[in-house]
């Protein structure tokens, strides 16, 4: 994703005006309660910055795929009052986000206040992007600041439709978010590797060519690291591994070397033959690996070779875990990379963004996602712009607010 320029909050004069704010509250829940609050408390900057500043605040978001139709489970109105329980403030909610109901809403809201809108994936409009929805939204305010990157990949109604409308400003958390991604690189301090997991090539080719052009280094971990070492005639026993993909990865390990990006491979595995928690291992060497096991994560000589690299770099990308850490002992990879990791930056030697579901609950599990510089709680965003695609509310901040259409 190439650079773009955008307005932040420091041009934004909010008191006494009605800002339209797309949030991203679509956070985890089970039975009823939400089990991870990472994307409402990262919200709260932005949120409380506006309101204190007396803006009067009109949060919009998604929550879960009601594919255009109201589904009472699936309303932010139990999300709205964990948010007011972060800022520590009050928060209204509105029963709908466009029409009588939200309009009356916002009529009665006073400097300082915030509301809450109805999920918009209630209405069909905001995945189709509809013009009506994005100017139904845009008509409730006078600016709109999105701090929603992890729905930005999205041209729906209200990440991209509803910037054609408005002065359009990037909040705190998208701000620190683009600066971060420019910073891995757009703009990298060199040498600069990448640490791409996960199980197959195929859902990550864009990914992997985009990287090859950009970093020194590229480390290849999980499942897919089996397809690589296989592609190179290593017999990998029963592993997870994709056989129609090995002349890709061929070809992709012919792409590096012509471009002078090294491919890191494992050199040793942690084998079992069954998948479960704590079965009887074996650590032995690629070219060693039983006919009967599997790989389910890197050897103690892979880490050792890993942390070598680590030291010679100076930024770092990380998608994707080492191996199947959900299980132990197959957790031991990443966690050691994470930690070196996690040493090396807050030592300021190294600049680590870290991004995409699985990578983020890894780097949880080892302790230290709050020890990178940078970890990135967007999904899709993340992986597209990794991808080196133009995410559509991204674009939508850096070259329509100049030009906004009139309501």
């Amino acid at each position: 994703m190439a650079a773009l320029s955008f307005k932040t909050l420091d041009a934004l004069q909010p008191k006494g005006r009605k800002v339209l704010l797309r949030a991203d509250l679509n956070v985890p829940v089970r039975d009823g309660r939400i089990t991870d609050l990472t994307r409402i408390e990262r919200l709260v900057p932005t949120i409380r910055e506006l309101a204190d500043k007396g803006a009067r605040v009109i949060v919009a978001s998604h929550f879960d795929r009601p594919k255009g139709k109201r589904v009472p489970e699936m309303s932010l109105a139990p999300i709205a009052q964990a948010l007011g329980q972060a800022l520590g403030r009050p928060v209204q909610f509105a029963d709908d986000c466009v029409g009588p109901v939200a309009e009356a809403a916002v009529a009665r809201l006073q400097d300082g206040d915030v509301l809450v809108l109805e999920n918009t994936r209630f209405h069909a409009g905001e995945e189709k992007n509809d013009p009506d929805l994005s100017k139904a939204l845009a008509s409730l305010a006078d600016d709109y600041v999105n701090d929603a990157f992890s729905a930005a990949h999205r041209a729906h109604a209200s990440t991209e439709g509803v910037a054609r409308f408005l002065p359009s400003f990037a909040g705190r958390l998208m701000e620190a978010e683009l600066n971060a991604l420019n910073v891995a690189l757009e703009n990298p301090v060199r040498p600069v590797g990448a640490i791409v997991g996960g199980a197959k090539i195929s859902t990550k080719l864009d990914l992997i060519g985009n990287l090859l052009e950009k970093v020194d280094v590229l480390i290849v971990g999980g499942a897919m690291a089996n397809t690589f070492l296989a592609a190179k005639g290593v017999h990998v026993g029963k592993s997870l591994q994709e056989a129609d993909m090995h002349d890709t990865a061929r070809a992709i390990m012919a792409k590096a070397q012509a471009g002078g990006c090294e491919i890191v491979l494992p050199v040793d595995a942690v084998t079992a033959t069954e998948f479960k928690a704590d079965p009887p291992t074996k650590i032995v060497p690629v070219d060693a690996i039983p006919a009967d096991s599997m790989v389910l994560d890197a050897g103690p000589a892979t880490v050792e070779l890993l942390r070598e690299k680590i030291v010679g770099l100076k930024t770092l990308v990380w998608n994707g875990p080492l191996g199947a850490f959900e299980l132990h002992p197959f957790d031991a990879a990443t966690n050691q990379v994470a930690a070196e990791v996690a040493r090396r930056t807050q030592a300021g030697q190294l600049t680590s963004v870290a991004g995409g579901g699985d990578t983020v609950s890894a780097l949880r599990h080892a302790g230290v996602a709050d020890e990178m510089s940078y970890t990135s709680t967007a999904g899709g965003a993340f992986l597209e712009w990794l991808e080196g695609k133009t995410l559509p509310g991204i674009q939508a901040l850096g070259e329509i607010s100049e030009r906004f259409l009139p309501l």
